[in-house]
């Protein structure tokens, strides 16, 4: 696990309805209880906090501590810069303790003019993981503080030692770490203290993946993704247009490579048409069409194109050939059963609903969903992709791990919410994702967009009606 998980799960866990108190509650007595353990009680503790919520969590451990210790806390900086309500609120409960001393220290010289004989543990919670670059006053100046008493007094830093990555940073003898080791530490000792976290949110897609999966890239035309929808037929107009209008709202721009004949029919100024000869796509239009993914950062293939022979025949040979990660769906799955050699060496995400993973593989997904997962995590391994199994709840697996996504309601059975979906999973790639995150975040949206249309029509709506409320959940998510 990474420390962008900490976030992510910080968010879900929200969302869950566990509350940012409760994990910066549960951080504190975690840590308290740490140094207990180790240490033992009637300890002379002085706790450095910032005012960040690396202090806030330094808040609580001088409260836990302060039953059976003597406390004393530094707060390095000024308490109006106390940021988040969870930390404010700590700090509110601790002005009003009488056994707890807090001294606040708002320059560098204070800092430097401490004497910290005496104490027997000094917890650092200046500074939490998401810090970058050297310290800076008054903060150095306790981090070089603490240091003066390394070997004398025990060294406990909350989660992380302030300052790390960088040289001057908190040379503790542990720190307390929560929930799990993080993959970027090292050089230091750690303990791993839960916090509350579900086993959920191993697993579960939030709003927090989401808001990673949505960051903007620049500030150009075409830097925020650019996106080859690829799909249409003589019978089938209205699903590539679906996908195309979803993606539109996530990417600057979306191309949509259609038969002539249909395309005639779409007059929406959002989508770049590029329509080919003819009624349906063929491997006549196939270098053409190659050299329009050249140009792009992602490509969605297989939205109404149909099932003739020679359609099939271009899908397998557009998909051998092209280099840019691919959302295959709907007819395109057809195409490529039997044929799944194609996708070697490609970077793809196939999203079939339970009828097409069976024409797939071969098998039917089971009704559990930890039968459901263990059975697409382990097609997901043989082809070396990324497969988002549409359901009451969807399932989606790289292969490695497994998540699912709960959003969306009995009114998402109409049909075109599955083109909806393609096209938000297009749009995610083409601004850059790994392929199992855009998988995941467009389940996401797409059911969160569902809920925004039930919400305001019942369960009677169209999937042009959840193509339309994708950026009402996009606004959602960025404010959450």
């Amino acid at each position: 696990m990474k420390i962008e998980d900490v976030y992510i799960w910080d968010i879900n866990a929200k969302w869950l309805g566990i509350s940012p108190f409760q994990l910066m509650e549960n951080a504190g007595a975690g840590v308290a209880r740490v140094i207990e353990e180790n240490f033992g009680k009637g300890l002379n503790v002085a706790i450095f906090c910032g005012t960040g919520n690396n202090g806030g969590d330094g808040f609580v451990v001088a409260r836990h501590l302060s039953f059976e210790n003597d406390v004393t806390v530094f707060l390095v900086g000024d308490e109006i810069k106390i940021r988040s309500e969870e930390a404010r609120h700590n700090w509110e409960i601790l002005r009003k303790l009488d056994f707890v001393k807090i001294k606040i220290l708002k320059d560098s010289s204070q800092v430097k003019a401490l004497n910290l004989e005496g104490y027997d543990v000094i917890v650092d919670a200046l500074l939490g993981a998401g810090t970058r670059g050297e310290p800076k006053e008054p903060i150095r100046s306790a981090i070089e503080k603490i240091n003066e008493y390394a070997g004398k007094a025990k060294i406990i830093s909350v989660d992380l030692p302030s300052g790390y990555p960088s040289k001057a940073q908190v040379r503790c003898d542990f720190a307390v770490t929560f929930q799990w080791d993080k993959e970027e530490f090292e050089g230091f000792e750690r303990i791993v203290a839960k916090i509350g976290y579900p086993r959920e949110l191993y697993h579960l897609v939030g709003p927090g993946d989401a808001k990673f999966a949505l960051r903007k890239g620049g500030e150009h035309k075409g830097q925020n993704g650019r996106l080859l929808i690829i799909g249409g037929s003589e019978d089938y107009f209205g699903a590539p247009y679906l996908a195309a209008k979803s993606a539109s709202y996530l990417v600057d721009l979306v191309y949509l490579v259609m038969p002539e004949y249909s395309a005639k029919r779409i007059t929406d100024p959002d989508i770049i048409l590029r329509p080919v000869e003819g009624k349906n796509l063929t491997k006549e239009h196939l270098e053409a069409v190659l050299a329009l993914a050249e140009k792009t950062d992602a490509v969605l293939i297989g939205p109404g194109i149909g099932l003739r022979e020679e359609t099939k025949e271009f899908v397998r040979e557009f998909i051998k050939r092209c280099e840019k990660p691919l959302v295959i769906d709907a007819d395109g799955l057809k195409a490529v059963a039997g044929y799944l050699a194609v996708l070697n060496d490609r970077t793809s995400v196939l999203t079939p609903h339970g009828g097409e993973f069976r024409i797939l593989f071969g098998l039917r997904p089971g009704d559990s969903l930890q039968e459901k997962a263990e059975l697409v995590m382990k097609k997901a391994r043989e082809i070396d992709g990324v497969i988002l199994l549409k359901g009451v709840y969807d399932v989606i697996s790289d292969g490695k791990t497994w998540k699912y996504n709960k959003t969306g309601n009995r009114g998402m059975t109409t049909g075109g919410t599955g083109d909806v979906l393609a096209g938000l999973v297009g749009a995610l790639l083409a601004l850059g994702n790994e392929p199992l995150r855009a998988a995941s975040v467009g389940a996401f949206l797409n059911g969160l967009a569902g809920d925004m249309v039930k919400d305001e029509l019942g369960e009677n709506f169209t999937a042009l009606d959840v193509a339309k409320k994708v950026p009402h959940a996009v606004k959602w998510v960025l404010e959450f």
